[in-house]
């Protein structure tokens, strides 16, 4: 009995001192792995074909450089774009990017992220008043100079045409047709349907053709705020028997765009290298979330404020150049924008 008693205090003696040497030690010894770089990515929606090439590059990119991206849809709801934005602020995210469904809208809802100490950047689109810390797009202006110039280049004196813009929520709508009007006094074309496409929604083309056809027969040119509105309006010109016999314009280099310009049915369209665009913009999200300078000198003012702005160029792509710019470059593949013309 006394040499179980023994043995059980030895025991005990035993443990305690092991107890009391792992108190002493570090449970890790190991590094302490940094929590990753959290980008939040609101898009308006996804009905432009470009968006989602943006998407992919840009969380390709943010994701080399160590960060991780939670990309959000609101499908043209300006509401449902603030809901998603006051989410990222609950999940703390370092930095949030927007391309934003309507560029006044957002005001409050980045003031809320600005307190939380959360950078925010304007992607492609100005978000209006809001003191953002850096906007990243192309030269709208220039945009809407490139597709006048072909309207003004390509169809005789006194011509009619037809203006289709992208919404007025969209600040850039307002550049691009900027540029456009400028071309535009120098001419004397007759302006003689004009309208602006409600969340872009590609229909508003196909109406705003056959309006202008009650108007007249006699359509020369027609500007449209993309190519997916360019679409419609060919549509409509092919029901009429006109597509090939009217300057269309248009942006973005769709494939459906490219694939018209070959073909005949469309005279150019404003190519953007989107990829370099989405690029740059992971690159910038992750030095600000890191508190690195961004080294950005130009600036654009928001309405108030001069903030940061990064801008990149566009090009007028129209069939001598499609090869060179659009499928030597890589954007669109040659077997699909020459897919229906005979070799």
């Amino acid at each position: 009995m006394k040499k179980s008693i023994f043995c059980i205090t030895i025991i005990c003696f035993i443990l305690s001192f092991v107890g009391c040497s792992k108190d002493n030690e570090p449970a890790y010894q190991g590094d302490v792995p940094e929590s990753k770089i959290q980008i939040g990515l609101s898009f308006d929606s996804f009905v432009i074909e470009r968006w989602q090439r943006d998407r992919d590059v840009f969380v390709y990119t943010a994701e080399e450089l160590g960060a991780e991206v939670n990309v959000q849809n609101a499908n043209g709801e300006v509401e449902k774009q603030i809901s998603q934005i006051e989410y990222f602020i609950e999940k703390e995210m370092d930095v949030i990017v927007i391309i934003a469904v309507d560029s006044k809208a957002c005001r409050e809802v980045v003031e809320k992220a600005k307190e939380s100490g959360i950078k925010i950047v304007a992607y492609d689109r100005l978000l209006i008043t809001s003191d953002v810390d850096l906007y990243i797009s192309f030269d709208n202006e220039k945009v809407g100079t490139l597709m006048a110039q072909t309207l003004k280049d390509n169809i005789p004196e006194g011509g009619n045409i037809i203006t289709i813009l992208g919404p007025t929520t969209d600040h850039n709508v307002q550049l691009v047709e900027q540029g456009y009007r400028e071309v535009m006094e120098d001419t004397n074309l007759n302006e003689i349907y004009s309208v602006n496409a409600v969340n872009w929604l590609a229909e508003e083309a196909y109406y705003a053709v056959n309006e202008a056809l009650k108007i007249t027969s006699q359509i020369d040119g027609v500007f449209c705020g993309n190519d997916n509105l360019a679409t419609e309006a060919v549509r409509a010109l092919s029901e009429n028997r006109m597509a090939g016999s009217v300057v269309v314009t248009g942006q973005d280099a769709d494939l459906a765009a490219c694939q018209r310009i070959v073909e005949g049915t469309q005279m150019m369209t404003v190519y953007k290298p989107v990829d370099k665009l989405a690029k740059a913009a992971a690159e910038y999200a992750v030095k600000l979330a890191k508190g690195e300078g961004i080294d950005v000198t130009t600036t654009i003012n928001d309405g108030i404020w001069e903030v940061p702005y990064v801008r990149l160029e566009p090009i007028g792509v129209n069939m001598d150049n499609m090869d060179r710019i659009i499928i030597d470059g890589g954007f669109q593949n040659r077997e699909d924008v020459y897919l229906n013309i005979q070799e």
